[in-house]
């Protein structure tokens, strides 16, 4: 009798401490999907400004630009291999 009413507690016990470390969890982990997000966005930014300033030819968008280089990049790439 004494030994299931030491069972029931740890099992109460261990509930709470999940639920616990649940929420902690949880937290911890939306605090680093934000915190994620803002460099990444803030990263973007950042190298959507560059392409912009520096890299853009006359009337070509920043994206188109970011394909433009992509495909540069890759002919050099392949280029090297061949060679």
């Amino acid at each position: 009798m004494a030994q299931s009413k030491f069972v029931k507690a740890n099992e109460e016990i261990a509930k709470k401490v999940v639920g616990t470390f649940e929420k902690i969890e949880g937290a911890v982990v939306g605090s680093y999907t934000k915190v994620e997000d803002a460099v990444v966005g803030g990263y973007t930014k950042v190298e959507d400004a560059f392409v912009d300033r520096y890299l853009t030819r006359d009337g070509e968008t920043v994206e188109a630009a970011k394909v433009r280089l992509k495909k540069e990049q890759e002919q050099r790439e392949s280029g090297e291999t061949a060679q």
